[in-house]
C-alpha cells in the first residue's frame, strides 16, 4: 500500500521512493538523543528551524526538498504542539491499534521462563525486554538497598506533575515484593538506554557528577536522592530527568513533567515466573502528552507508533553495562 502524507492544504499525495527514504532517516535522526528535534524552537520558527535542522542533520535542502518539507510542515506542527515526536505523524498509514494488553511470560536470553529469584539485586547491567508492543523496551529492576539487600517496594500514590493528577502504584512483585519494572522512554522528550538507565546505590555518588556519559550524574540529582531518601535512582543523561524506582518512577528531577510508565507484573509464587499483564500510569512518550494516568492507556496500543504486540511472551535481555567506561 503506497504510503502518504498529510499536506498543507490537508490532502493527501502519494510518496515517492525518495521522499520515502527521505523521511526514514529525517525520523531516526529526530529520535537520536544527540540530534533531538526541538519542538519548542520549532514552534516559535516554524519552517526556517525545520530547513536549518534537516540541512545540518540530514543533508543538503535544494528547491524540491524545501517545498517538500513545506507540505510536512502542519503536520509536524500538529505533532509537536500535542506532545507527539514531530515527524511520526507526518506519515499517515491506516492507525492500528491492538485490542489490549497481553498477559506475557518473562523469558531469560535462552528463551528460558525468566525465574524471578535470578534477578541480581541493584544490578547495573542495562535490562530490558519489550512490552506491550515490540519496539517499546521497559526496565526490570529487582531493587535493594545500599548493602544490596533486596527492598519490599511498598504501593504509593504517584503524582503526574503536569497536571497534579495521580495514580496509585501498586508497589513490587517477587519473592521479596522488590521487582518492579518502568517504561525505558524518557517521559520528557523520549531518549533511550543507555543514556537514561538505572543507576545502583555504588553508582550515587559524587564520582558519577564528572563521569563520562551515558553515566554523567547532575549535582540536582544527587541531591534529589539525598532529600527522598533513596539509595539508587534512574537518571537521563539527555537533558538530566531523574526518576525514583522506590516511588513508581516518580518525577525527583526535571525537565520531565510526567512520571515514568509502570509496567504492571504478576508473580507466581509457585513456579518463581513473572509475567507483564499491563500498564499504569500517563502513557508512554510521544504519547500521554495531556499528562493524565490511567490503567492500560490505550495509545500504548497504537502499531503505527512502535510495532505488533509481544504476544504471550516476551525475551528480557541484559547485555550493557553503562558504567563499564567509568
Amino acid at each position: 500500500m503506497p504510503l502518504k502524507i498529510r499536506l498543507g492544504n490537508g490532502e493527501k499525495g502519494i510518496l515517492k521512493t525518495s521522499d520515502v527514504y527521505f523521511i526514514q532517516k529525517l525520523l531516526k535522526t529526530m529520535r537520536n538523543p544527540r540530534t533531538r528535534f526541538d519542538g519548542r524552537e520549532f514552534v516559535e520558527k516554524g519552517e526556517d528551524y525545520l530547513f536549518n535542522y534537516v540541512g545540518k542533520n540530514v543533508g543538503g535542502v535544494d528547491e524540491g526538498r524545501r517545498n517538500f518539507l513545506k507540505g510536512l510542515v502542519i503536520g509536524v506542527a500538529a505533532a509537536t504542539v500535542v506532545g507527539i515526536v514531530p515527524g511520526l505523524r507526518v506519515l499517515v498509514p491506516p492507525v492500528q491499534q491492538a485490542s489490549g494488553f497481553p498477559k506475557s511470560l518473562l523469558l531469560d536470553s535462552s528463551g528460558n521462563p525468566l525465574k524471578a529469584s535470578s534477578i541480581p539485586v541493584n544490578s547495573p547491567i542495562i535490562t530490558l525486554y519489550e512490552y506491550p508492543l515490540t519496539g517499546e523496551p521497559n526496565f526490570l529492576l529487582n531493587l535493594g538497598d545500599k548493602n544490596g539487600n533486596p527492598v519490599s517496594v511498598p504501593g504509593v500514590e504517584v503524582v503526574v506533575p503536569q497536571t497534579g493528577k495521580s495514580y496509585k502504584f501498586p508497589g513490587g512483585v517477587g519473592p521479596n515484593n522488590s521487582i518492579v519494572s518502568y517504561s525505558a522512554i524518557c517521559q520528557h522528550l523520549g531518549c533511550t538506554p543507555p543514556y537514561i538507565h538505572f543507576y545502583p546505590p555504588n553508582y550515587v555518588g559524587p564520582s558519577q557528577l564528572t563521569a563520562p556519559e551515558p553515566d554523567t550524574l547532575t549535582a540536582q540529582a544527587l541531591l534529589a536522592a539525598k532529600q527522598a531518601n533513596i539509595p539508587a535512582l534512574i537518571h537521563c543523561d539527555c537533558h538530566g530527568s531523574t526518576y525514583d524506582p522506590y516511588k513508581g518512577g516518580a518525577v525527583l528531577t526535571g525537565p520531565t513533567v510526567r512520571p515514568l510508565p509502570t509496567v504492571l507484573l504478576e508473580y507466581d509464587s509457585s513456579t518463581d515466573y513473572l509475567y507483564a499483564i499491563g500498564a499504569l500510569g500517563v502513557a508512554t512518550y510521544p504519547e500521554g502528552s495531556d499528562g493524565v494516568p490511567s490503567q492500560n492507556p490505550s495509545a500504548d496500543l497504537d502499531t503505527s507508533q512502535y510495532g505488533s504486540v509481544v504476544g504471550d511472551k516476551t525475551q528480557v535481555q541484559a547485555n550493557t553495562n553503562p558504567f563499564s567506561g567509568s
